[in-house]
């Protein structure tokens, strides 16, 4: 096959491209060089280069011309056999050309291979069967463009595609890839594909518009370059600044970053296809002339752009004929100092372009040669296969090929299309225009990108920080989206108690597993911390030294009781009495230590029973003794006298008190005994109290404590109705206060325990404690100072003395008091008055003053004590009665 080159006559409406001609180029140059290195022995590879000016219809004429035999193209039912000149057609420049053009060689199962056409449409082989390609299909890309938006943490962005194929195809693959990825679309806009068409400029003023008043800081634009070159030239007069993402189709686009005022749009990232600089390209660039025996209207055409000497084109009104102004801009220095401008070189298109860009077209043309060696049957020397095959045949070689160039393996998958991933780039600041640089990979395998450098240089951002573009900020560990109008627009809002987030920008709350709680905004959950009186806490310990104490205390006044049994304070203090109102102080005490540690059933009834029978057994103990005090010091008439005293039998009076509370004990347990409080925590706390419930209607604790506040009641009124009698002949004083402490403590601790329930235990042992060492205090501890330390100066006669000082103003001075005195006690020379004495009252004296006798509790009679004599009794007239 020799070379054939057609000047074609084509005059296209869109300007020369350099970046397009720098890419025919290198597939001229990789052609020449299969030819030149004898890969194909014997065969050489020749090409026709046409020009479809970015137009499908010019493309399908062009196409037509290339098959065409002997200057027509017949029109046949079985196009098996069809054998023409050109056996495959490598491009188009875009998808929309390139869908045209394949739709048209499925009719003659010519293979189109094309290095830049990426739309997903051409990759459906039932549609395109000839079509093959080079690079990945756009459905890899639009996966890579949403997840750099990921990675720059992007999640609000617009989206600017083109009315076309290609465009179309794009924009609904990233819709999917979007939604995937969490980015959402702050707007989406569609521009006509190409600028002839009449609604063009009125459009793109539209969408500048739009993209200036939106939120969104990142744009992808899925555009042709010249589209791309029109919204910039309306962002640079309004000097507005986004970032903008690249499609492939503009992101290396030369012409873009030498246009004017570049530097005033933003941070321009995009993709391209996985590129490799050849130093033999480079060299042949640099020495650029056209193949031998032929002729190349563009590498001519290049050449007058660049060295003809045309100073009238830069003047303030140029000719027609003249080039835009940026095809001026690659005007050389030296223009006018050359003769011949096509027969100059430099190493412009070198230093300008990105020759690595052409990797893809050189790929293209080692994939044609690497079949067309399998199908002519090459070897080392030669080719036996026929030359002249139907196309068909080298596309069934193409689909199947595999070959290495650079140390890469390629082959088609079965979409035709490689999968060779793509290069990341960066639009950086080089004077007043940019330079393309490539700052990373993504791997289509792993579907992630891989960034050769973590500090970018970003223009549109202070201090070079990665640019924001987000509908709402993130929510962190601990809240969750609530979801506004689209997914990437929310509120954060805190998980609630029993639930959790532990990672960012969650939708839902996780729930916590059972055992563990957490708290409202909380990261992760915990079990609760159980609250009970633990017996290392500072507060039990002080309660557990309170009731040792207690108990201590209560033991060292049974011995000063026992020791000093026989003294008037223990006589007058009742001593076996006495006695049993310690073993009830005692046992209450020993019920404050049933409050500490981990509460259990046995725990939660031991220490209610031992409490309510301890202490009733106490206060029945002070209500013998109030009641006492209540007979003898008060006067009553002679039948009413004798019925009370008839009641008055103390152990009666103890045991049945003490009785009637064990029965509410024993009810209460029946019916509803006291257990382990399942009351669930409050959701707002992570801490469990462990605490005794003592019943589900508190009934049976209300009588309990109801009971013995009855008891202590009535102990107080006795008391009190007694209070005017001198206190060393009765405790009336010792019984108010200490009855009165009780009651005032127990009142103060229902409030307490009802409005605080976690702090029930520890108060109800408190309450516990203090009106236990109130009783001691009034009743045991005055009456043991009062043996040990008070002198035996304070004898009879002076009680009397004082008693006689009190009641003088209703005495007559004239009358004699005559006072019999029994003792029923008689020892060690002590005088001493005992709850045994009674009064009697004389039913011969008519007098309204009784007289004062003391009646034995035995019958016989035993001998005054000497004291009497010495106190000079005189018979005395009085209103009130004492026993001494």
């Amino acid at each position: 096959m020799q070379p054939e080159i057609l000047r074609q006559s084509v005059y296209c409406q869109t300007s020369f491209d350099l970046e397009t001609f720098m890419l025919t180029l290198a597939t001229i140059h990789e052609i020449e060089e299969v030819n030149s290195s004898g890969f194909l022995p014997g065969v050489r590879l020749g090409y026709l280069m046409c020009d479809t000016c970015s137009y499908a219809s010019k493309a399908l004429q062009n196409v037509e011309h290339m098959l065409a035999v002997n200057s027509s193209l017949s029109v046949k039912c079985d196009y098996s056999n069809f054998r023409p000149t050109v056996k495959i057609i490598l491009g188009a420049l875009y998808s929309e050309v390139s869908i045209a053009v394949a739709r048209l060689l499925n009719v003659y199962m010519v293979p189109l291979l094309s290095s830049t056409s990426s739309s997903p449409e051409l990759s459906e082989k039932t549609r395109f069967p000839a079509f093959l390609r080079t690079i990945p299909s756009d459905i890899h890309q639009t996966k890579a463009l949403a997840s750099i938006m990921l990675h720059f943490d992007w999640n609000w962005v617009g989206v600017v595609y083109g009315d076309d194929d290609y465009g179309r195809a794009a924009f609904q693959s990233f819709l999917w890839d979007a939604e995937a990825n969490g980015v959402c679309l702050a707007y989406q806009e569609v521009l006509p594909h190409y600028l002839g068409h009449s609604d063009s400029s009125r459009r793109i003023r539209q969408v500048a518009q739009h993209i200036r008043s939106s939120t969104a800081q990142a744009v992808l634009l899925i555009l042709r370059a010249e589209l791309v070159s029109a919204l910039f030239k309306e962002m640079i007069k309004t000097n507005t600044s986004r970032t903008w993402v690249a499609s492939d189709s503009w992101s290396s686009s030369w012409s873009l970053a030498k246009m004017d005022g570049i530097n005033k749009v933003g941070d321009i990232l995009g993709f391209t296809f996985v590129a490799g600089r050849s130093e033999s390209f480079d060299n042949y660039l640099k020495n650029l002339t056209a193949t031998p025996g032929g002729h190349n209207h563009f590498i001519e055409k290049y050449k007058n752009l660049r060295f003809n000497c045309t100073p009238e084109c830069f003047s303030s009104q140029p000719p027609p004929y003249c080039p835009p102004n940026d095809l001026l801009s690659i005007k050389s220095a030296e223009a006018c100092t050359i003769t011949d401008p096509q027969e100059q070189n430099d190493d412009f298109l070198v230093t300008a372009l990105d020759t690595s860009k052409a990797f893809p077209n050189r790929i293209a043309v080692w994939a044609v040669a690497n079949a067309l060696k399998k199908l002519l049957q090459c070897n080392s020397s030669s080719c036996s296969g026929e030359t002249d095959f139907p196309p068909w045949q080298l596309l069934k070689e193409l689909k199947t090929v595999k070959f290495q160039l650079d140390n890469q393996e390629f082959f088609f998958d079965e979409n035709g299309d490689f999968l060779n991933g793509y290069d990341v780039l960066m639009w950086e600041e080089e004077g007043n225009h940019r330079r393309i640089r490539r700052i990373g990979k993504y791997h289509i395998e792993g579907e992630r990108i891989e960034l050769l450098e973590k500090n970018l240089n970003w223009i549109s951002s202070t201090n070079s920080t990665t640019p924001r573009s987000r509908c709402s900020e993130h929510c962190a560990p601990g809240s969750v989206k609530k979801i506004l109008n689209v997914s990437c627009c929310y509120n954060c809002t805190l998980c609630a108690e029993g639930t959790f987030s532990d990672d960012w920008d969650l939708n839902v709350c996780k729930k916590c597993p059972n055992g563990t709680w957490s708290l409202k905004g909380w990261t992760k959950c915990r079990p609760r911390w159980e609250s009970f009186l633990q017996w290392s806490a500072p507060h039990p310990i002080s309660m557990m030294v309170a009731a040792v104490f207690g108990i201590l205390l209560l033991f060292v006044v049974l011995i000063v009781f026992l020791v000093y049994r026989n003294s008037r304070p223990m006589k007058r203090a009742e001593v076996r009495l006495s006695c049993v109102m310690m073993a009830g102080l005692t046992v209450s005490f020993a019920s404050v230590i049933c409050f500490m540690g981990r509460p259990s059933v046995h725990l939660c009834r031991a220490r209610q029973v031992m409490y309510a029978m301890g202490f009733t057994l106490c206060v029945s103990c002070i209500l013998v003794k109030a009641y006492r005090i209540f007979l003898v010091f008060l006067p009553f008439g002679q039948i009413a006298h004798r019925r009370l005293f008839k009641v008055y039998k103390p152990p009666v009076i103890i045991i049945v008190m003490t009785s009637l509370q064990s029965i509410i004990c024993l009810l209460w347990l029946l019916f509803d005994s006291p257990d382990i409080d399942n009351t669930p925590p409050s959701p707002q706390s992570m801490k469990k109290v462990l605490k005794c419930s003592e019943g589900s209607t508190f009934i049976g604790f209300g009588l309990m404590l109801g009971y013995i506040a009855l008891l202590a009641l009535i102990c107080f009124l006795l008391a009190f109705k007694s209070r005017s009698v001198p206190q060393e002949f009765s405790e009336t004083g010792y019984i108010i206060f200490s009855m009165l402490m009780y009651l005032f403590v127990w009142v103060c601790f229902i409030p307490v325990y009802i409005t605080n329930n976690e702090q029930a235990t520890s108060v109800q042992a408190s309450a516990i404690l203090v009106s236990t060492y109130g009783i001691i205090f009034c009743h045991f501890l005055p009456k043991c100072y009062e043996a040990l330390w008070r002198t035996e100066t304070d004898m009879l006669g002076n009680i009397l003395k004082r008693w006689r000082d009190m009641s003088r103003p209703n005495l007559d001075s004239d009358t004699k008091v005559d006072i019999v005195v029994n003792s029923a006690f008689q020892k060690n020379n002590r005088f001493s008055v005992t709850s045994t004495t009674t009064i009697l009252r004389s039913p011969d004296t008519l007098s309204p003053y009784p007289e004062v006798f003391t009646q034995p509790a035995a019958i016989e009679r035993i001998p005054p004590h000497p004291l009497s004599n010495m106190l000079e009794p005189r018979r005395i007239r009085r209103r009130r009665s004492v026993s001494c």
